[in-house]
């Protein structure tokens, strides 16, 4: 049954978008535009009548789509140094019908000004419908009915602004009643008309067979059992009034300790905003002293006194403030302090007040993984890698980037507020990073390790990936490897012309031994690694030999390439039974996997190239 019902109100629904459509095809734009409100919001329509009394079009959409109610509308209009009223033929809509048209009338050049103006506050009304803000209410009658809220100052600007500029053809139809002739303010009739669009928008045929009939069905709804609570958010909405707190982190020292010794970790200081003019602010403190009252009006203290009601009842901490004479100031906790940082700011938010962190706060603090080599190491790295000193691996906080120093770092380690004061600032401390600060040390590394999380920029603390900075000569270290090199010069005593490929790979091993590390230099076979590394025996120039491990079956090719691309440069084999490493004076060492597992001990007694 209830897929039924509600495939019967997909199809209504598609039915009636189809018709708001052809209905506001068949209004011409260029007649103004002046909304009708109604009792029930909903109900209201919009009217499109033409100023230069020309005729209305007379032609319907088609047979099947009811043409635009014809109707007469009183309206006034300029007449001599005065006004008249007279009667005006018009086309009316309902308001769900009419959004299409008065939408495209926004940006049409065609369209009256005062139906352009309507357009725009109909965007203006629908961004706040898809925003969600929509508030349930009850008419004056006790029916149900949504109205637009809560407006924020930005939407209240908004509003204002496209109200200062409607025409005059767009509020033009008398207010009922007997004396004077008066006119609608064009803020208050397009705030009537954001209501009904409110009102409109969410009463689809399949809203009633999901969530009931009240604020679903299009038929008024009496509620009478909750006009307690229509009038609590009538009051909010009504209000002349919106309150924030700012927070005053230096307050704690405002009030005294409380029976344990604890001192509140800070205060909320109540602001009152005026809803008419949002440039206004004051302290709670300084309207209940009437210091406000010329610009705020009488019923600010009320207002303000129920919005702090309202507000406690998202966050419950604000309910200390009714206790007081005065709501003007809330001594807060560490815990009360953190809440403010998390979901309790958000739900206030949402509820329309805003919480105000000083402008100083500090929320960059940071922690890495520093890894510091030992005192006097060599920046070349050779001598860095030669140390059997285990380097330094441990947490380093920083502010903007700026690193902590050690007394910083034991202040904020000894810190229990979520808030602290370092450097002329407030700093806003994560509960783990005070925890990092406690225990700073994290182990020690050997140097390969350290290499490796240097260039990475990332270790694994506690089952963790955390980023890790190099400092000092192993930060250098890093910038020389990962730099990149050019190609090299090819050196003297060199037979032979070497390919670019080779020049770059030749200057990335010079590099690499250099800093007293090892390369794999992964060429394929046969572009000429052979003689790329006898270009760098001859471009290093040292005065110890060259120890080449290769299989046995290359020995006699190696021994060839050097004396052919390296002629003059000794060539000795440490391989057999009368192998020997005596009287070496440089040259090139050639032996073979298995002699070099046998010998060694020999060979580890020998200082290299």
């Amino acid at each position: 049954m209830t897929g039924r019902m509600s495939d019967r109100a997909m199809v209504a629904e598609r039915g009636a978008e189809s018709r708001r459509e052809q209905q506001g095809a068949a209004v011409p734009v260029r007649l103004a535009a002046v909304f009708l409100p109604a009792p029930l919001p909903r109900e209201g329509r919009i009217a499109f009548w033409d100023p230069e009394g020309a005729p209305l079009p007379a032609e319907s959409p088609g047979a099947d789509t009811p043409s635009p109610e014809r109707t007469e509308l009183t309206v006034v209009r300029p007449h001599g140094a005065g006004v008249r009223r007279r009667t005006a033929p018009a086309l009316s809509l309902p308001v769900d019908e009419a959004l299409p048209l008065l939408v495209r009338a926004r940006r049409d050049p065609a369209a009256h000004p005062a139906t352009a103006c309507w357009g725009a506050a109909a965007l203006h009304a629908l961004r706040l419908t898809a925003r969600g803000r929509l508030l349930p209410g009850l008419t004056a009658t006790g029916h149900d009915a949504w109205r637009a809220g809560p407006l924020d100052p930005d939407d209240i600007a908004h509003l204002r602004a496209v109200a200062a500029a409607l025409p005059h053809e767009g509020h033009a139809v008398p207010l009922p009643g007997p004396g004077p002739l008066r006119l609608p303010e064009p803020e208050a009739l397009m705030r009537s008309f954001l209501d009904a669009v409110a009102d409109t928008l969410p009463r689809t045929p399949a809203a009633p067979y999901a969530s009931g009939k009240p604020f679903a069905a299009r038929a008024p709804q009496r509620l009478p059992h909750a006009q307690d609570w229509a009038a609590e958010v009538a009051a909010g909405m009504d209000a002349g009034v919106r309150i924030s707190l700012r927070l005053d982190l230096s307050a704690y020292n405002l009030f005294n300790a409380d029976a344990d010794g604890v001192r509140s970790a800070g205060a909320a200081i109540v602001q009152v905003h005026s809803l008419a003019d949002p440039t206004l602010v004051t302290d709670a403190a300084t309207l209940w002293a009437g210091e406000a009252d010329a610009v705020f009006g009488p019923r600010a203290r009320v207002d303000a006194a129920l919005a702090v009601r309202r507000a406690a009842r998202v966050w419950p901490p604000l309910d200390r403030l009714s206790e007081q004479d005065v709501p003007d100031v809330l001594a807060l906790s560490d815990e009360e302090l953190g809440e403010l940082l998390g979901v309790a700011a958000t739900r206030l938010a949402a509820a329309g007040v805003a919480v105000h962190w000083p402008r100083d706060l500090a929320q960059d603090l940071t922690a890495a993984a520093v890894v510091r080599p030992a005192p006097g190491s060599a920046t070349d790295g050779t001598g860095f890698f030669e140390s059997e000193e285990l380097l330094q691996f441990r947490w380093q906080l920083a502010i903007g980037g700026d690193p902590l120093s050690e007394a910083e770092m034991d202040a904020l380690a000894e810190a229990h507020r979520p808030v602290v004061r370092l450097r002329d600032q407030w700093v806003l401390v994560d509960p783990a990073l005070v925890r990092k600060a406690r225990k700073r040390e994290l182990g020690l590394l050997d140097p390969v390790d350290a290499l490796s999380v240097a260039l990475t920029g990332s270790a694994e603390v506690d089952g963790e990936t955390v980023e890790a900075v190099p400092v000092g000569a192993l930060a250098a270290l890093r910038d020389r490897l990962t730099t990149g090199v050019q190609p090299a010069e090819p050196p003297a005593g060199l037979h032979a012309t070497l390919r670019d490929y080779q020049l770059r790979g030749l200057a990335w091993l010079d590099l690499m031994t250099s800093l007293g590390l090892g390369g794999c230099l992964a060429d394929d076979m046969g572009l000429g690694k052979t003689i790329t590394v006898i270009a760098l025996h001859l471009r290093r120039a040292r005065r110890e030999p060259t120890l080449v491990v290769c299989p046995a079956s290359l020995l006699g090719n190696w021994q060839r390439e050097i004396t052919r691309f390296a002629p003059g440069v000794p060539v000795r084999r440490f391989h057999g039974t009368e192998r020997s490493l005596d009287d070496l004076d440089g040259g090139f060492v050639l032996t073979t996997y298995g002699t070099m597992r046998a010998a060694a001990a020999r060979l580890a007694e020998q200082r290299w190239g």
